[in-house]
């Protein structure tokens, strides 16, 4: 089966539904959205706790309840939707490959692609920890399904290892649900998660968190009987003193998300070491013609609504480039300066701004007050006074156009040929608060 289309988005959670809608408003009729699940929504179905959509709707949503509005938004336009498809590559010819049981394998052509796959669970095998393979071990984000969606209970007595947002989430619902969580375990000296949720999710329920702690052996034959637990030195190596062992039955794991880019490899995607996706630009374009990207398949997102506000940025700039109103031209590149992990987008084109570019950054380590500055040389552009950052935290910076172009020596872009106007962003005037986590 081959069809051609105008637009393919890859994925139909947060980020792929933001992007199609997009694109239609901007103009794009022959809209395919593929999703491999059951239905439409990605891991927000299975998100039933409030939260979302405070920045994107004005109002405080559950999971559900945010990707239902999107839903329906679709259903009221001509998107086509591609339910229990899995796309197995993009080749050369920027063909998709996919396979699903109603129409077996298929070849599709499309003008534009926007890669929307989202990121997967980092899991017992990439942490290598040592012990026997019981069962009763769980990442974080399938014990949420397993008892929001399944309705299945994971076990009673609980032990989670790392402290990123699912994990903390996982922590509260598990006592929710009845089980004791006996603690939230963290290799670092802080917590990967956000403030809001440690509060909201372990404070509050009384949960201890033990910052610069690991899990060194699990125990058991059939099921999960325990581990051993130990507190690790500046070099994060186990101290053999602080050996304690912990009976439980279950042990949750959130050692971190990992962008799904198998797909974006095979169509020779260029990555970013640092955010693990996509280098893209100023529209979300990759370094390939025509493949855009956006949501967590290009950097982890801690906030859905930016989830949204990026991927509409993917949507216009599929719509510019199907109707050949796209300039490949790279004007500028932004650099990550002192005190900071990544900024994104890593390039972009000065003339695809109409009047503020939205950077997306975090920090590399937590900082008490500071200030976001970017610079053009000697000339600063912008700047962001931060009360708190948190490396957890993603930072939304903007820049206005008038200061970039203001800054730069410019001719149109037809005629660039120099090489990128550099703008770094950094964080000055840093105080370390010892207070933060």
């Amino acid at each position: 089966m081959t069809k051609q289309y105008d637009l393919v988005v890859i994925g139909g959670g947060p980020a792929g539904m933001a992007a199609a809608l997009s694109a239609k408003q901007h103009g794009v009729e022959n809209i395919l959205i593929l999703e491999r699940d059951k239905e439409l929504g990605g891991i927000l179905n299975q998100c039933i706790h409030n939260g979302f959509g405070v920045h994107h709707f004005k109002e405080e949503l559950t999971g559900p309840e945010y990707s239902a509005r999107f839903i329906t938004e679709i259903q009221k336009t001509s998107i086509e939707i591609m339910l229990d498809t899995m796309v197995l590559k993009i080749d050369n010819h920027r063909q998709i490959h996919a396979i699903s049981p109603n129409h077996g394998y298929m070849v599709l052509k499309s003008k534009a692609i926007i890669l929307a796959m989202g990121c997967r669970e980092r899991t017992r095998g990439a942490i290598r920890i040592y012990g026997s393979r019981p069962s009763g071990i769980y990442t974080a984000g399938t014990a949420q399904r397993l008892i929001n969606i399944n309705g299945y209970m994971p076990g009673k007595e609980i032990v989670i290892l790392g402290s990123g947002d699912i994990g903390l989430v996982m922590a509260r619902r598990m006592t929710l649900e009845g089980a004791q969580v006996k603690m939230v375990l963290e290799l670092q000296s802080r917590s990967n998660g956000t403030l809001r949720n440690i509060v909201q999710c372990l404070e509050d329920y009384h949960i201890p968190l033990y910052l610069n702690h690991t899990i060194v052996q699990i125990h058991g034959k059939n099921r999960v009987e325990g581990v051993t637990i130990a507190k690790v030195d500046e070099n994060l190596a186990p101290i053999k003193a602080s050996y304690q062992y912990i009976p439980c039955d279950t042990l949750l794991l959130s050692v971190g998300l990992i962008p799904e880019n198998e797909i974006s490899k095979s169509a020779r995607v260029k990555l970013d070491s640092r955010t693990r996706g996509p280098f893209v630009g100023e529209l979300r374009q990759t370094n390939i013609p025509g493949i855009f990207a956006c949501g967590n398949v290009l950097h982890v997102h801690d906030v859905v609504d930016f989830v949204s506000e990026e991927a509409a940025l993917a949507g216009y700039g599929a719509a510019r480039y199907i109707r050949g109103q796209f300039d490949t031209t790279i004007t500028h590149q932004t650099i990550n300066g002192e005190g900071v992990t990544y900024v994104l987008p890593q390039t972009m084109n000065i003339y695809h701004i109409e009047d503020t570019c939205n950077l997306y950054l975090r920090v590399n380590k937590p900082y008490g007050r500071c200030q976001i500055e970017a610079w053009i040389g000697n000339t600063l552009i912008a700047s962001k006074r931060e009360i708190r950052c948190l490396p957890s935290e993603m930072i939304n910076f903007k820049i206005r156009k008038e200061a970039i172009v203001g800054s730069s020596d410019l001719r149109p872009a037809q005629a660039i040929d120099q090489q990128p106007t550099q703008i770094i962003v950094k964080i000055v005037g840093m105080d370390r608060d010892p207070s933060l986590p």
